[in-house]
Parts: structure tokens; C-alpha cells; sequence
């Protein structure tokens, strides 16, 4: 099993890098969220930090792994995210809209992955009903992000679970 952990500032308006780590304390990866100009950030501020939603995760060398943004057409809601190194896309689309705290299913077209969102504790992928990583968000000074990916993970990508987990699980929609 991969563990990854992270700290992240409780401040939703902040955009500073943040490093995480693996188990061993080595830093592995960097993301941070990312407006493509000014005036996006702007809006932004004023729509509460929701709107204009896209963290990228880089390597140690800051070249680019994975990114995962949210879109807004037509008065629905989802996520796109992409495998910068595969160039392989996903989709994130909510399943349940009538639940409290629906499902989110991520799909490349073949594969399709579900992300059960929890507030409290961890939120868990699933591939076919067996689950292959969590994520969770600890509050404290800071919020102390945990990453676990299974062996039998079909995504062993941990960029993958960052991204898809900042945008849906930090910020949500």
C-alpha cells in the first residue's frame, strides 16, 4: 500500500504550493491551484472560491503529472481531469444528485471508478464495488491530508487520487 500525506492551509483563498509526502518523509510531488489569469481569480473571490476550481500536481522537478479542474455548461457541474504524461482524459460527473452527499463517478471510457465522498473521515475510491484508495481531511491548525492507494489499485498514479481529491473532496462543488 502507498501512504501520502500533506498539509494544507484551512484558508480556502490561499493558493500557496504545497509538497507531499511519502512514507518515508521524502517530498514527492507538489499541486497547487491555478487561475490562468487575474480576472479569473477576481471572480473567483467573489463567487467564494468555487468557481473557477484547477489544482495541478508536478513532480519534484516541477514538470506537470496531472490535473483536474471543475466545469460548468448549462447549469450542470463536473470535473475533467487529465494524465498530462498518458495524455488520457477522465471524466467526474455526480451520481445521486438527490442524496445528501452524492457518489461522484470517474470514468475514462473504459474503466469507472467511484469516489463515495465522506465529510468526516475518509472518502473512498472503488473499482466494482472494492475499494482501492482513501482519502481524508483532518482538521486541526492546518488540515493534514492522508492519501492511501491499495496494491491492487487498476490507478497506482498518486497524482491521479491528489488532484481528483483537492478539487472534489477539498474545495467540492
Amino acid at each position: 500500500m502507498q501512504r501520502y500525506t500533506y498539509l494544507h492551509p484551512n484558508s480556502i483563498e490561499t493558493t500557496p504550493k504545497i509538497t507531499v509526502m511519502d512514507e518515508a518523509g521524502q517530498a514527492v510531488y507538489t499541486f497547487q491551484r491555478h487561475y490562468s489569469n487575474g480576472l479569473k481569480r477576481m471572480i473567483d473571490k467573489v463567487m467564494d472560491y468555487r468557481y473557477f476550481l484547477r489544482y495541478d500536481v508536478l513532480d519534484v522537478q516541477e514538470q506537470p503529472l496531472f490535473t483536474c479542474k471543475k466545469v460548468t455548461r448549462k447549469g450542470k457541474v463536473f470535473y475533467e481531469a487529465q494524465d498530462v504524461i498518458e495524455s488520457k482524459k477522465y471524466m467526474l460527473a455526480y451520481d445521486g444528485w438527490k442524496s445528501m452527499i452524492p457518489d461522484l463517478v470517474i470514468t475514462d471510457g473504459q474503466m469507472k471508478m467511484m469516489l463515495h465522498k465522506e465529510m468526516e473521515g475518509w472518502s473512498r475510491f472503488a473499482v466494482d464495488g472494492v475499494d482501492v484508495a482513501r482519502w481524508q481531511a483532518v482538521s486541526g491548525e492546518e488540515f493534514t491530508m492522508e492519501l492511501e492507494i491499495e496494491d491492487h489499485s487498476p490507478i497506482q498514479n498518486p497524482s491521479f487520487f491528489i488532484a481528483i481529491s483537492q478539487c472534489v473532496l477539498f474545495i467540492g462543488a
